[in-house]
């Protein structure tokens, strides 16, 4: 039996409805909704009576809850002592990452390790990939967010694939498009990234495969800084899918880049090899139960 069913079933229960239940444990209603009825599908009986907006216990449903709530405290007991014995009630953990997309991709992931591993002290560095790398491969931090492909002396778990989309200033012809080309938009300077980040090299090498040489107006490190120069019409800038429709500017037209191996793939790298503690094969095992891929 799974403990996640089994887990929303009596959280259920004990809030007394689907909507409170799927608040209690930051999931949607549909979610928990599937769960109890994929434990009465394991169990073989219905677990609770359905009238109106209200679910009454069935007999077998009073015997799960019971038993359920036994096997759900003795399973946190059982985690919080091997925690305990991996040393999780305290340590470091170093993290690398760089400024775009980090709130997006990892705000959740830390706060699900904070609650599992509150003894934990969490050592956060945000730099641009170049210096990630290096911070990584002299063994400063554990891990750090990597844009695919990285070195071959990293291992990775992919976390996020993205698009480019243009972000294009106003009154530019193309910005009614579905998509654009790099070669449709050589003429419009570029607001790029400074040579710091991934995306500076990643619409440069694009730029040269496509045999063009843009004109570029500025680099900078601010993302909000960089949408509001589109929006005063001083050129064009380039942002993950993810991360662009975060940052809406009517003035501006956002429109995907169609342009090969223009991909955001972001990843959680370590060093090949490297002893990992416990704090942060921890911290890898909740990477890739969030984003297993």
């Amino acid at each position: 039996m799974e403990f996640r069913p089994l887990r929303a079933f009596v959280e259920v229960v004990r809030q007394g409805g689907f909507s409170q239940a799927a608040k209690t444990v930051f999931a949607t209603q549909s979610t928990i909704s599937k769960a109890v009825k994929q434990l009465e599908d394991e169990v073989g009986t219905p677990l609770l009576d359905r009238i109106g907006h209200r679910s009454v216990l069935t007999a077998a449903g009073e015997v799960v809850y019971r038993r359920g709530v036994k096997l759900l405290a003795d399973r946190d007991d059982l985690l919080t002592e091997l925690n305990e014995i991996r040393g999780l009630k305290r340590g470091t953990l170093r993290l690398g990452l760089p400024p775009v997309g980090s709130s997006t991709l990892f705000a959740p992931l830390f706060a699900i390790y904070r609650q599992r591993y509150p003894g934990i002290e969490v050592k956060l560095v945000e730099h641009g990939s170049a210096q990630l790398t290096e911070s990584l491969r002299a063994g400063e931090i554990d891990f750090a967010g990597a844009l695919l492909p990285t070195s071959e002396d990293f291992e990775w778990q992919m976390v996020s694939s993205d698009p480019l989309m243009a972000l294009l200033p106003p009154n530019h012809p193309l910005r009614g498009r579905d998509t654009v080309t790099l070669s449709d938009i050589k003429d419009t300077p570029f607001i790029l990234f400074d040579s710091g980040f991934s995306l500076h090299h990643i619409i440069l090498d694009a730029s040269r495969k496509a045999g063009i040489e843009p004109s570029i107006a500025v680099f900078s490190t601010q993302i909000d800084f960089m949408v509001r120069l589109v929006a005063a019409g001083l050129g064009i800038t380039f942002l993950p899918r993810m991360i662009a429709i975060q940052r809406p500017e009517p003035a501006v037209g956002y429109v995907l880049l169609d342009e090969p191996d223009t991909e955001w793939i972001m990843a959680m790298a370590w060093r090949r090899g490297a002893y990992l503690s416990g704090a942060a094969k921890a911290w890898l095992e909740l990477v890739r139960e969030v984003h297993h891929s």
